[in-house]
């Protein structure tokens, strides 16, 4: 399917340079009697990398066709990171580099949106929060307040976040998976 680049919106996957870019930012300028131009951020999802490339406004796009399915994280083991399709029931194994930081937010049973692209998974979408517990972190402070400062905690999952002065071990925290912080509790 092709774009106009006016119509690019961030979180669009575009085919660039003949690989798969998701579009991380999209900003229409307009610069006093030139043509207008679309700045674009994009990151290339086989390398990771990040480039800026500027579209002229007539410019024409490819955006990727994909395939999405709900994925449901069974399990990890050394040689990656297990899912079965709560459709088809098939099984899935995604490396550490397709997952990113999202690992770190990610328990048994827990179902995510995965995006395929010619039958090769390109991406996936946790759902915005998850509900994880306080394995590690400082004895809670007397008296502390959310607007006392914060401290480290270790999740289960093995991800550290800046949680309020007053949470201590074993308390089951909501964290924002986009950001990484805490949210509440739980």
């Amino acid at each position: 399917m092709q774009l106009v680049a006016t119509e690019m919106r961030a979180g669009n996957i575009i085919v660039y340079n003949g690989q798969l870019h998701r579009v991380l930012q999209v900003i229409h300028v307009t610069p006093g009697n030139w043509r207008g131009m679309v700045q674009c951020k994009l990151r290339n999802l086989k390398t990771g990398n990040q480039l800026e490339h500027r579209f002229r406004s007539e410019d024409r796009v490819e955006k990727a066709s994909l395939d999405t399915h709900e994925m449901q994280y069974l399990y990890s083991d050394p040689s990656g990171n297990h899912f079965m399709n709560t459709e088809t029931f098939e099984q899935l194994s995604l490396t550490d580099e397709v997952l990113g930081d999202s690992k770190g937010f990610l328990l048994p049973d827990t179902v995510i949106t995965v995006d395929f692209y010619d039958s090769q998974p390109v991406g996936l979408e946790l759902p915005n929060t998850v509900v994880l517990q306080v394995v590690e972190t400082d004895p809670p402070l007397k008296g502390a307040t959310a607007a006392g400062g914060s401290k480290p905690a270790k999740l289960e999952t093995g991800v550290t976040v800046a949680v309020p002065q007053f949470i201590d071990t074993g308390t089951k925290i909501v964290v924002d998976t986009r950001t990484g912080e805490y949210v509440s509790r739980a």
